[in-house]
């Protein structure tokens, strides 16, 4: 309750970022909880995923597959590269810097895949299959719904 004279306006129920981001904690951790046993979290198994699927990516290019901003994404690929799963070198140009998953991390990757598996199959059996690939379908539609989040002037619409 508001303490103040102003009346709040209530947005419980109606903010999408809300939602979204509510949903997204819930099926981090339980996904997190899932790959622990492989010492890995669900945003450290995408981006192996993603390293093991396409070969050695720029740092630039590995955020926008991942839709992550870069310095998350740096302190995300520390640890990988702290444990040796994943290799930080130069890329195209002195100032690109280039992700690729090692030997360590395929094996780490391979590792995680079933437990992944194991998640994900139970998630689909309880949500259910047609409904949790609308909603898959759903959010990457957000990803192209005219923002620049990572613009470097701030937020933009294109639309």
């Amino acid at each position: 309750m508001a303490t103040n004279q102003e009346a709040i306006e209530d947005i419980d129920g109606c903010c999408n970022c809300l939602a979204a981001r509510q949903a997204s904690r819930y099926l981090t951790a339980v996904y997190d909880q899932a790959l622990s046993p492989v010492e890995l979290r669900i945003t450290q198994f995408s981006i192996l995923y993603r390293l093991a699927k396409n070969g050695p990516m720029a740092i630039g290019e590995l955020a926008n597959e991942i839709a992550m901003d870069r310095t998350t994404l740096a302190s995300n690929l520390k640890p990988l590269e702290r444990d040796g799963l994943v290799m930080i070198g130069p890329g195209a140009d002195r100032r690109a810097k280039k992700a690729a998953i090692t030997k360590a991390g395929i094996v780490r990757y391979r590792k995680a895949l079933p437990l992944w598996n194991e998640v994900q199959t139970k998630f689909e059996g309880t949500y259910g299959g047609k409904p949790a690939a609308k909603l898959r379908n759903s959010l990457r539609a957000v990803l192209s719904s005219g923002f620049e989040p990572w613009a470097e002037n701030g937020v933009e619409a294109k639309l």
